[in-house]
């Protein structure tokens, strides 16, 4: 039984800039692979399906929604982070217009914050208070988390004892899937990355 499935929303067309806030639809490509996403995902019984509330990952939950016969559940505390002056702007952008503030934030990753963005310890609280919310929301297992590589790999890290490299790897790709039990919580690195189902991309 996997309780939990950590689902990354499908492409849109700002793949490869700072999403974060900003709310675009899914691509075409995005959309194509939906089918293909649904279909993996029969191999689990899905109850509950829990979405941010931004449109690409709405999008995905309404798919998977639709062929689970279960209405997904808006969670606003499920956005990705915000990235404030570097919404829309891809890395190479970033470099140009402040190369001292880019080298410093890839020195601090993961706990860096972008200009005028949300503040990461504050990104790091929302998400841990979401994941408890769902915990106790989710009655009827397995459930549905449709959300943000951010969000997941905050998630994995402080709720499920994953390492930051094995958390960035297993959502790299759109449509990228997570799939834990309960009993994984507060396990170490080790622990969970054993008991971990095949990489799916």
């Amino acid at each position: 039984m996997r309780d939990f499935l950590f689902i990354r929303h499908a492409e849109t067309d700002m793949a490869g800039r700072f999403c974060g806030h900003s709310d675009p639809e899914l691509n075409e490509r995005g959309r194509q692979r939906l089918a293909g996403l649904v279909d993996m995902l029969s191999a689990y019984e899905i109850r509950e399906v829990f979405t941010s509330d931004l449109r690409r990952a709405h999008q995905t939950a309404d798919a998977i929604g639709q062929h689970f016969g279960a209405e997904p559940r808006v969670r606003s505390g499920l956005r990705e982070i915000q990235f404030g002056l570097w919404e829309g702007l891809s890395w190479s952008e970033i470099e140009m217009r402040d190369p001292l503030l880019a080298r410093r934030w890839v020195e601090e990753y993961p706990k860096s914050t972008a200009p005028n963005g949300e503040p990461f310890q504050q990104f790091v609280s929302r998400v841990r208070k979401e994941v408890s919310l769902l915990q106790e929301e989710a009655t009827k297992l397995p459930i549905a988390v449709v959300t943000h590589a951010g969000v997941i790999r905050v998630a994995l890290t402080t709720w499920f004892g994953m390492s930051e490299q094995e958390a960035w790897d297993r959502t790299r790709c759109y449509g990228s899937v997570v799939a834990l039990d309960k009993n994984l919580i507060h396990r170490t690195a080790t622990e969970v990355s054993s008991l971990l189902t095949p990489k799916i991309c």
